[in-house]
């Protein structure tokens, strides 16, 4: 029961630090913020989808936070990749 209280607590804070990191995203003074915000946005994705799993007891969400995970490490890469050199795919010709 206190168990329950305690994930369903840490769900609604995850998914306040999700919305102000979406804040920073649409506000942010530099693209940097706004990568490192995205960034932190999967981070907690990951951790919403992670609590939420052990609050039903089950391991079918595991596949979603590895893709998640994935997709969140390409993406800041990109977007590194891209703020750096201001491409994403270098073509050489």
């Amino acid at each position: 029961m206190i168990f329950e209280t305690v994930l369903i607590t840490a769900l609604g804070i995850l998914m306040l630090a999700i919305l102000a990191n979406l804040y920073r995203v649409i506000k942010g003074p530099s693209s940097a913020d706004r990568v490192i915000a995205l960034d932190s946005v999967g981070i907690n994705l990951i951790a919403s989808i992670a609590v939420f799993s052990v609050l039903l007891h089950t391991h079918a969400f595991f596949d979603l936070i590895l893709l998640i995970g994935i997709l969140s490490f390409i993406g800041t890469i990109a977007f590194a990749r891209f703020i750096e050199r201001g491409v994403v795919i270098e073509r050489k010709r």
